[in-house]
């Protein structure tokens, strides 16, 4: 049997408004009003008390932002507060950049304060300088196993496993 091939068209229907006063044709009411839902008395009530609260809320926060406002200082004032903060914040930028260089030199940390510069090349260069001065520190042994001076010959298998067995019991 041969496939027949269909196709399908649609056709895109548009909805005209009716200028005001005027009901399209095909959508003819009986009545000109429309009856509002029935809503329970319980549900209004609750609605209103949440409504209540929440304007409220806001009429007590509109005080806390209006008593901020009145003790509001001049722009001096605030001037000279930024510009403490601004100098609070470049002297810790300092710090941590003092700390992450002596950091990344290894260097103890009261070499950490005594490093000079302004830019971070040239705390750099410093610390490099600093770094060739201070020892590196040695660890006291290095060893992790046997100690190569003790003699190998004298360890006698027999009696070091008897000596294990008296110590575990």
């Amino acid at each position: 049997m041969p496939e027949q091939e269909t196709t399908e068209t649609t056709t895109e229907e548009t909805v005209e408004t009716p200028p005001e006063g005027e009901t399209p044709a095909g959508n003819e009411t009986t009545s000109t009003e429309e009856q509002p839902e029935e809503v329970p008395a319980a549900v209004l009530r609750k609605e209103l008390t949440d409504v209540r609260a929440e304007a409220a809320n806001y009429r007590v926060k509109l005080r806390e932002v209006e008593a901020k406002f009145a003790n509001a200082k001049t722009p001096e004032e605030f001037e000279a507060a930024v510009s403490e903060l601004k100098a609070q914040n470049e002297a810790l930028e300092r710090q941590i950049l003092l700390n992450n260089v002596a950091a990344k030199y290894e260097l103890p940390a009261a070499l950490a304060k005594r490093l000079t510069g302004i830019t971070p090349e040239e705390l750099e260069a410093d610390a490099k300088e600093l770094q060739k001065l201070v020892a590196p520190a040695t660890p006291e042994s290095l060893g992790g196993g046997l100690d190569p001076e003790v003699d190998s010959d004298d360890l006698d298998p027999v009696k070091a496993v008897q000596a294990a067995r008296r110590n575990r019991y």
